[in-house]
């Protein structure tokens, strides 16, 4: 079909809809009315339309050609038949022969055996499915994407006629779950760490549109350029007023988030979407309701802050249509609140009062979203991944969010009020005292010094040096700032950002870790493929070695930004003393690269390597002749060692990495390296936990590098320590056929007054 001509029949369409809306009668019987009228315009026998009722149940509400004594009869499940697959998948379905399909499912009280196509869209608001639209023929007809593209704009009506409350009441379609006004407590991933309480506040109330149907779709198109204009305009306003200006990956983010804005896929959804019949309001909120649906199916971590940068956009567009300010005034904020969002992008945190804003919980996001950079940034703690957030609270709740511990408790009762006041009382004064030794030594009662350092992986923890007393960074994670791109960063790029790390330090030394992608942390412009166990699989120093020209492009970046200032590089996960080779010569053709050219190469430069794989111990003599340093990584060795995925749940409690094995093993590193005259640091969860690492001290590790937060706990233990009786100690418990040693080692730190 023409495309013009397509559209003017969806016009037509549009305004015989909005003309039965606007008329007199009941919803039912307008209702009844539209499914004649959108028949008649599909040339189709038959459509119905299901309604999405308590419990999942997809009931008929109304339809025209199949038989009448179905409607309020006829039910279906979310799942079950046709209809139930268009709502459980929230995608269209046009079929030619319906009832030759797997899911299809015979009702004999509606008489539709004898229609073979069918043609269904779910009518979306807010991105919830709340019913169902369908057309069916006789004949085997083939739809057209026209034809399900008029369906979809047709369903927008019909969401705004259900979202009334005059077919389903508003307590059916936004059901409380059972949970009444009683205490929960959620479950999440912890995107940024702290304790924090205050009063919910919803994030971005939703614009509620008042026409669906343009009047004059040239006038629409015009008020939608002229918001498009004024929210970039806006956004301009807001990065370059914003006092995360100075730099940094947020600056990047923000800048890649107005890039967005201008995207012409987006635009072009929109505009066509008028050009359909739709108001500028409805035609961003459809567009808006279809990204939502294909976030759901994508697995791509990058195509997913893509797709919440766009949403996110989305709504600031659709406070500009309405003529409201996206900013919520001082006025209108309690003094305390946490923000409550299915998804936030990454500028929106900027639109609140940071003075009041205390904490963030989220339905959607990841340690690596845009918005838990900027949250890290503003240091505000942040939980995300809760299922059904938004309807287990409700404004006005009171909200404390333990992001520490991935958690939040709505409506807490008094007992974990209590605790929760007491546990910040205990913070603000801990956070005193660790402030006050900031300057301290991290020295045992008998005299042997600690090395403590910060593991960080992105521009904006640099500033956590000071504010710690940390002597340096012992892991600076690279590849974080490579998976908030949208591109992989040119050798310009990874040198600036390097020397930055490297001026922020002050002189202080830095280790930096080449890109250990792959497992978990997937880039988006680089195809990974599948790996049935990731975390053993193409990830890190493999990656590397198979892509050379990726590996040079970094160490060319490390080796130019270190300008003849020291620097230590680490390779990770390597599985033999072979793999250092290889990735040594790659780095020593980088060397003579740039002393052709006249570049100051790093100086001193040392290399390292991180032991994380076990068979590298057994190589341990090889491997000290070779190296500068090395730094266990205790997160994947402990898996290894034990052969559990640590991201498995029911693992949780099957190995604890105060074990007497694996303590033996991390003991005979450290032997082997301080014989060998080798640094062994220690860069695992293990070294920024007070009693773990008073069990490393003890092994005999010298330096421990861990989260900005552990160095004030880990310093406070370290310097009320008396090593000796320590070392003794362990030395009679590596033998033993405990499951855990955590206990007694928890008794000798009572016992000698440690400080946990």
């Amino acid at each position: 079909m023409d495309p013009q001509a397509a559209a003017t029949g969806t016009r037509r369409l549009l305004r015989r809809l909005r003309d039965v809306m606007a008329g007199a009668g009941s919803a039912q019987e307008r209702l009844d009315t539209i499914v004649r009228i959108i028949a008649g315009e599909m040339v189709a026998e038959v459509c119905s339309v299901y309604v999405l009722r308590a419990g999942d149940i997809l009931e008929l509400f109304a339809t025209e050609g199949l038989k009448r004594e179905a409607v309020h009869q006829t039910r279906l499940r979310v799942g079950e038949g046709l209809v139930g697959v268009i709502a459980a998948t929230a995608r269209p379905l046009a079929l030619a022969d319906a009832q030759s399909h797997p899911s299809f499912a015979y009702r004999p009280e509606t008489g539709e055996e004898i229609y073979h196509s069918l043609m269904g869209v779910p009518v979306l608001r807010g991105g919830r499915v709340t019913g169902v639209l369908v057309v069916q023929n006789r004949t085997r007809r083939h739809y057209t994407e026209d034809e399900i593209e008029t369906m979809q704009t047709v369903a927008m009506v019909l969401a705004e006629l259900i979202a009334s409350g005059e077919l389903v009441s508003p307590e059916e379609q936004h059901p409380t779950e059972g949970i009444g006004l009683l205490p929960v407590r959620l479950e999440g991933t912890c995107l940024n760490g702290g304790l924090a309480r205050g009063v919910a506040v919803l994030h971005g109330p939703r614009i509620v549109l008042r026409h669906v149907v343009a009047e004059d779709p040239q006038q629409e198109l015009q008020r939608l350029r002229a918001a498009l204009e004024a929210m970039r305009t806006q956004i301009d306003d807001l990065i370059e007023s914003s006092d995360l200006q100075h730099g940094g990956e947020h600056r990047d983010i923000l800048e890649t988030y107005r890039m967005f804005a201008t995207d012409r896929g987006w635009i072009g959804r929109m505009t066509e979407a008028v050009r359909g019949g739709l108001t500028a309001e409805a035609a961003v909120q459809k567009v808006t309701d279809d990204m939502r649906v294909r976030m759901k199916a994508v697995s791509d971590p990058y195509l997913r802050e893509r797709l919440m940068d766009l949403e996110d956009l989305a709504n600031r567009l659709l406070h500009q249509l309405a003529g409201r300010a996206t900013t919520v005034s001082e006025a209108e904020l309690p003094q305390e609140f946490i923000l409550i969002a299915r998804s936030m992008g990454p500028a929106e945190l900027l639109d609140y009062d940071r003075r009041r804003l205390k904490g963030v919980l989220l339905e959607e996001g990841s340690p690596t979203s845009h918005v838990a950079i900027v949250a890290r940034a503003l240091d505000i703690p942040v939980v995300g991944r809760i299922s059904d957030l938004l309807s287990k609270v409700e404004a006005g709740d009171l909200v404390v969010v333990d992001a520490d511990h991935a958690q939040a408790f709505v409506r807490p009762g008094e007992d974990i009020m209590a605790v929760v006041e007491a546990n910040l009382r205990a913070r603000a004064v801990q956070q005193a005292e660790y402030a006050a030794m900031r300057d301290l030594p991290a020295v045992t009662v008998d005299g042997v010094a600690v090395s403590l350092q910060l593991n960080c992986g992105l521009q904006i923890d640099m500033a956590h040096l000071d504010r710690t007393g940390a002597e340096g960074v012992g892991l600076f994670r690279t590849e974080l700032p490579f998976m908030v791109r949208n591109t992989m960063p040119t050798v310009d790029q990874q040198q600036s950002l390097y020397a930055a790390i490297l001026d922020a330090a002050g002189g202080r030394p830095v280790t930096f870790r080449t890109l250990d992608i792959g497992g978990d942390k997937l880039l988006p412009y680089l195809a990974h493929g599948e790996d049935e166990n990731p975390a053993m699989g193409w990830r890190a120093i493999r990656v590397s070695l198979d892509r050379p020209a990726m590996l040079r492009q970094q160490l060319r970046a490390l080796v130019r930004a270190g300008n003849g200032r020291p620097m230590r590089i680490m390779f990770p996960m390597v599985a033999e003393v072979a793999e250092l080779e290889q990735a040594r010569a790659v780095l020593g053709l980088e060397i003579e690269r740039a002393c052709m050219r006249g570049l100051r190469p790093p100086e001193p430069l040392e290399v390292g390597v991180m032991i994380e794989v076990p068979s590298l111990v057994w190589q341990l003599p090889a491997l000290l002749k070779r190296v500068d340093f090395v730094s266990v990584g205790t997160n994947d060795l402990a898996q290894f060692f034990f052969a559990a995925d640590r991201g498995n749940p029911r693992l949780a409690g099957r190995y604890d990495t105060l074990s007497p094995g694996f303590l033996r093993l991390l003991g005979e590193i450290a032997a082997q390296a301080t014989a060998a005259g080798v640094p062994a640091t220690v860069c695992g969860e293990m070294a920024g936990q007070p009693l773990e690492a008073m069990a490393l001290v003890g092994l005999g590790y010298r330096s421990l590098s861990m989260a900005p937060g552990a160095v004030g706990p880990v310093k406070k233990m370290i310097r009320s320590l008396t090593l000796s009786p320590l070392e003794t100690f362990l030395r009679g418990l590596l033998d033993s056929p405990d499951h855990s040693l955590r206990q007694k080692l928890l008794g000798f730190a009572r016992d000698h007054a440690v400080d946990l």
